[in-house]
């Protein structure tokens, strides 16, 4: 029997949590949805991602504004992705922030992006007409970028760590508090989208130059917050593992002869056990497969989903 598309049929509210992970520091978690944050500087706020919608952005809001009334200067986002950034507008941040490699990927391939995603995860979609369009970063950097939090309150550092979920996947870490928002870099209890990465750089070198900042806290892109250092370690290993068993089992498939069908078929049987319980492990898992199995066939650059390719892989591999 044919599995519905992607996250067509998840179609069940998740609970919201709004934890304060230090003075001023916060975190909205969603039962495996998108992880959300906010920092607050002495006059002002920095918030970290934005959702897919405006009108899904603003409930996010209303809860911030029981805890603080600063306005926001500054949104970052940690990638391109729709369900990340088009709920941008709702912030009316005075400078939105992205690496370099985010801007060029909303101009390259935003347009598709945001129609795939939507029909990935229409739930998350909510009021879809409210997106007045693209969400282009105002401020980009290369490597890092440091906000002055004022006060006694330290700097927030936003750092890119190497190629991993996307090219232009960007961190931010509070030094002083040792809490560190990964983006999708990390996933705690939620299966990793890989269908834009760079797997192999993303398992080596990018993760372990996000490990050496010996955070306290983490916030992934999706599952709870981990906390404690055992914890963090533990979150950013099981994500690591993900992309190793996917590394194995389609270089496998592929040295022997066979076909992206067959690597499917492996890695899904090598990862259920661990991992298949875990949200959007069905959704994710066709997507992640196609886009290594081309890493490994020499293509460097992800190729560009759209809401028909998307559907093609699907037929093809959760059919």
């Amino acid at each position: 029997m044919a599995k519905p598309f992607a996250s067509s049929a998840d179609t069940a509210a998740k609970e919201q949590t709004l934890e304060v992970l230090a003075d001023g520091v916060y975190a909205l978690t969603a039962e495996g949805d998108p992880n959300i944050g906010a920092i607050e500087g002495e006059d002002f706020l920095v918030c970290f991602e934005a959702l897919a919608t405006p009108v899904a952005a603003r409930k996010w809001l209303a809860k911030l504004r029981e805890h603080t009334d600063k306005p926001v200067r500054y949104l970052v986002l940690s990638h391109y992705h729709a369900v990340r950034v088009l709920g941008a507008s709702a912030f009316d941040a005075e400078t939105i922030v992205a690496h370099e490699n985010t801007r060029a990927l909303v101009a390259e391939r935003g347009k598709e992006d945001w129609e795939s995603e939507f029909a990935r995860m229409p739930r998350l979609a909510e009021a879809a007409e409210s997106v007045p369009g693209l969400t282009w970063p105002t401020l980009t950097f290369a490597d890092r970028l440091t906000i002055d939090l004022g006060g006694d309150r330290g700097d927030l550092v936003l750092q890119w760590h190497g190629r991993g979920h996307t090219e232009g996947d960007i961190t931010a870490w509070l030094p002083r508090q040792r809490i560190l928002f990964a983006g999708d870099l990390v996933e705690a209890e939620a299966a990793l989208y890989t269908g834009d990465a760079f797997h192999r750089e993303w398992a080596a070198s990018t993760l372990d130059n996000l490990k050496a900042l010996g955070a306290e806290q983490l916030v992934g892109g999706r599952g709870g917050v981990s906390r404690g250092r055992d914890a963090v370690d533990a979150a950013i290993e099981q994500t690591r593992n993900f992309l190793r068993v996917m590394i194995r089992e389609v270089g496998a498939v592929r040295e022997r002869g066979g076909t992206l069908k067959e690597a499917f078929e492996a890695t899904h049987a090598a990862l259920v056990d661990d991992y298949g319980h875990w949200p959007i492990f069905e959704h994710c898992l066709p997507f992640d497969v196609s886009r290594l199995w081309d890493e490994l066939s020499g293509v460097d650059r992800p190729v560009i989903w759209t809401a028909e390719r998307d559907r093609e892989v699907w037929a093809q591999l959760q059919g």
